[in-house]
């Protein structure tokens, strides 16, 4: 079997089943935004990204310091969805023996921003030599409640944290190649220099029964929750948010907002689940959760299925 045959997910899956430990303070292992344990009276929350030359970025258009920043926010996105706070982070890098110094310090730099805008420090790391460039990082959170992916229950109401679609048209524009307008700008922004909702960490932790954040596209990081939690979930298409400079840009190329929306990655909001009824700035009740499984959208009392696609890697 190859691993294009198993994708990403089985994968893990695979992976899993033969490193997986089972110890009293690890509360959370492989298959959630971070994995938790505890030391002595406090939960740790441990997540890791990487950035990949050619899979995550093109190095001829980005600028080293929004490397840093994506890196940084897409590890700050998965501790917040789980209720943590970003603490401490290690920082490794594999890079050519040409690439040129100021690239590295440029995505030093963009890290320095992101830790003094999120609050967390960088305290080690390690450098090694490659044929191209990975930037990692592993993030430690703190938190006094873990929120899983695993508790969505029948009869709780799907939030999400703000607009998703925008990244995707963002990374469109700059493989595109052209020049850069305003309206370029504003989507390619929200793709090179995405914010994970820190802001929102306080409400996650009040209302939150399950959470994840939005790294694969809505659609298919809902289908985590579902199937982790053994649910159904239904999105009302009237009342998933659409942000209006999307609906101009699809209106203009005649192309689909709800495509984007719905299967678009690297928002890095956050939706999930609550048995409260919520009103807040930027807190969209987009849908419910219902017994059964799978994800489904309803449109004019039509229910109908969504594939579960979104970017997956290997595949």
């Amino acid at each position: 079997m190859k691993l294009r045959d198993l994708g990403e997910f089985g994968l893990i899956d695979r992976i899993s089943r033969i490193v997986l430990s089972t110890d009293p303070d690890i509360l959370v292992s492989i298959g959630d935004d971070t994995a938790c344990v505890k030391v002595g009276d406090r939960n740790w929350l441990l997540t890791v990204d990487t950035q990949v030359e050619n899979v995550h970025f093109i190095k001829s258009k980005i600028n080293p310091v929004d490397l840093g920043w994506k890196l940084s926010t897409s590890n700050v996105s998965d501790v917040v969805s789980c209720g943590g706070k970003p603490r401490f982070a290690l920082v490794s890098v594999s890079l050519p023996k040409n690439l040129e110094v100021e690239f590295v310090e440029g995505v030093y730099r963009g890290i320095k921003e992101a830790q003094e805008y999120y609050g967390f420090k960088t305290i080690g790391g390690n450098i090694t030599s490659s044929n191209q460039i990975m930037v990692d990082m592993t993030l430690i959170g703190e938190s006094q409640t873990f929120i899983p992916r695993s508790s969505a229950k029948e009869g709780q109401y799907v939030y999400l944290t703000g607009f998703t679609g925008l990244s995707r048209v963002g990374l469109e524009m700059i493989l595109s190649g052209k020049g850069v307008s305003e309206e370029e700008v504003y989507f390619i922004k929200r793709h090179y220099r995405p914010l994970a909702r820190l802001d929102k960490l306080n409400t996650i932790l009040r209302f939150a029964k399950s959470s994840i954040d939005i790294s694969d596209g809505l659609v298919s990081d809902l289908y985590h929750i579902s199937e982790q939690s053994g649910v159904k979930i239904v999105l009302e298409k009237d009342r998933v948010p659409v942000d209006d400079k999307l609906r101009l840009y699809c209106l203009k190329n005649r192309t689909d907002p709800y495509d984007y929306i719905l299967y678009g990655g690297e928002d890095y909001q956050i939706v999930f689940t609550s048995d409260e009824l919520i009103e807040e700035e930027d807190i969209y009740l987009i849908g419910y959760v219902e017994r059964g499984e799978g994800v489904y959208i309803k449109e004019e009392g039509r229910v109908s299925g969504l594939s579960k696609r979104g970017f997956n890697h290997l595949v």
